[in-house]
């Protein structure tokens, strides 16, 4: 540890982790071989419901009416309330094995999910923070309660603003959010100014139900529409087709070329598998985008819904917008960074030992890449101080942006002072150029002796702040009254941004999964297995 620990509460904590490491690393691999997607993270949310029921936590399932999350709680008497939280959503097309090659998970193919940032980590230092500092509030005495919310579906930024718009966050005294490390300078540090930026998410779906209007406008005098020979109405599919190819070609004249937006897209279903002459009745297609405020998202939004309104005119559609997400962007607090970074000091960086290296000079070589003596990237044991983090990270942003790069984090930071901090995750040393492919990255984040370095980094560092708010009330007020000031007076405030959220949970969409059929369980596109040498 690079500082003393300064309380013996603290102390506490840090040997409870140190005991039950071996159960984190068991737990932080359960959740990886899980690999569940969006909305669909069954297995994994009543593993985090059980766990926590068995550790004395009364626990709301299926908060905000999301069946994949929950609200857990614990208290030991008047108090402070702490917030923390898990995530443990996957990726569709990155399923990979906790190996050193290029491998997917046992009975699967590629296409299904994949933990990538690893969520299967977050969650679970996370988690283990939260069970150190129970520990140590029993222990010691200390008054207070824990929350710990699931929080299922942050691919698409989809719990987050729902649990907010319903009261989840209310009533904490500090909120503490922890991430693997995804980008530098932001690797052993914390958010300072500049966080995380606004997002909206939604699903554009296009019905043609009334096909016989089309034939019946073009004279087809027909009397079977469906007739091979008859004019058919375009369908969902050449709607969805349009709507994709338009926006692609009006993407540069949504939003000024600076600012770090971006807009992706899914295609979640096309024509349920429509191959006789017959329209497509339906097709859906997903966009996200990520920009630094409001304004901009709200400026998107309104040219996709021209392009659906004009996709679905020409091809004899109607079409819907369903909200996935509507995510505020992040408001710092430099208290509780300064607390977040304090206890990161006090507990130093992950430390990769010489099995971790050599595991990692495997798949520097299985991904055609030349093997080093050091394999991983040298920031990875090194602190970043707050602020130096700040002025890098500044250094390619424009002086009125506020707000860069994406994760929903930010709308708890409306409703508690939050701390945002990472913890290196491991990443290779690019040697002579070489890039590797993703699957190197998600293989380190499942496999033990690679991910485990993080994991108890990380919750030992969640466990010492959330102490220090528990036990130091001179730092847990200076955080309120810099929350208050930010935000004009607090929740309600001047200055305080109001849940966007105004719509159900999306749960009832056509989301990735995996499903259960005669052949056995397989994600939703088939593995492809031949039959013949298999």
């Amino acid at each position: 540890m690079d500082k003393p620990v300064t309380t013996s509460a603290q102390a506490t904590a840090l040997a409870c982790l140190d005991g039950i490491q071996p159960s984190l690393s068991q737990w932080t691999r359960t959740i990886f071989d899980f690999g569940e997607t969006a909305w669909r993270e069954y297995q994994s949310a009543a593993w985090y419901v059980a766990r926590l029921k068995h550790e004395g936590f009364s626990v709301e399932e299926g908060s905000g009416g999301m069946p994949t999350a929950f609200c857990a709680h614990w208290t030991n008497g008047a108090g402070p309330t702490i917030g923390m939280y898990a995530e443990y959503d996957a990726v569709p097309g990155n399923c990979q094995d906790a190996v050193t090659v290029k491998q997917p998970r046992p009975g699967l193919g590629v296409e299904a999910g994949g933990h990538t940032d690893p969520h299967s980590g977050l969650g679970m230092a996370s988690l283990g923070g939260l069970l150190a500092t129970k520990a140590a509030m029993q222990r010691h005495g200390i008054p207070g309660t824990l929350r710990f919310t699931g929080e299922p579906a942050e691919k698409v930024r989809g719990s987050k603003p729902i649990h907010a718009a319903r009261g989840y966050y209310d009533g904490l005294a500090g909120m503490i959010s922890f991430h693997p490390f995804y980008m530098l300078p932001l690797c052993n540090t914390a958010r300072w100014d500049t966080h995380c930026g606004a997002a909206y998410a939604m699903i554009y779906r296009f019905i043609c139900d009334e096909p016989q209007n089309w034939a019946r406008a073009a004279g087809d005098g027909a009397p079977i529409p469906q007739a091979h020979s008859a004019v058919r109405a375009p369908g969902a599919n050449d709607a969805l087709m349009t709507m994709y190819m338009a926006s692609k070609a009006l993407r540069d004249s949504m939003l000024p070329h600076q600012g770090g937006w971006s807009i992706s897209e899914a295609i979640l279903t096309a024509g349920q598998a429509t191959a006789d002459n017959l329209p497509a009745g339906l097709a859906e297609i997903q966009y996200m985008i990520r920009v630094p405020t409001i304004g901009m998202a709200e400026q998107v939004t309104a040219v996709l819904d021209r392009n659906a309104q004009a996709a679905a005119a020409i091809s004899g559609c109607r079409y819907e917008r369903h909200w996935v997400s509507k995510s505020r962007p992040g408001l710092a607090n430099h208290a509780m960074a300064e607390i977040a970074y304090d206890a990161l000091s006090t507990v130093g960086t992950p430390r990769w030992d010489a099995a971790a290296r050599a595991i990692a000079r495997d798949i520097q070589v299985n991904a055609g890449g030349i093997a080093t003596e050091n394999p991983f990237i040298d920031e990875l044991e090194r602190l970043i101080d707050p602020r130096q983090a700040e002025a890098i990270l500044r250094r390619d942003l424009p002086p009125s942006q506020v707000n860069s790069t994406s994760d929903d984090y930010t709308d708890m930071s409306w409703h508690a002072p939050t701390a945002r901090f990472y913890v290196a995750r491991p990443a290779l040393r690019s040697a002579h150029g070489h890039p590797y492919p993703a699957w190197v990255m998600n293989a380190l984040g499942g496999i033990s002796a690679t991910i485990d370095p993080m994991v108890t980094c990380a919750s030992k560092t969640v466990a010492l702040a959330a102490l220090r708010l528990l036990e130091d009330k001179t730092a847990r007020d200076k955080a309120m009254d810099e929350f208050t000031f930010r935000t004009g007076g607090g929740v309600g405030g001047s200055s305080w941004i109001a849940p966007l959220c105004d719509y159900e949970p999306p749960i009832h969409f056509r989301w990735p999964e995996y499903v259960t059929t005669a052949r056995g369980r397989d994600w939703w596109i088939p593995a492809m297995h031949d039959p013949i040498h298999s």
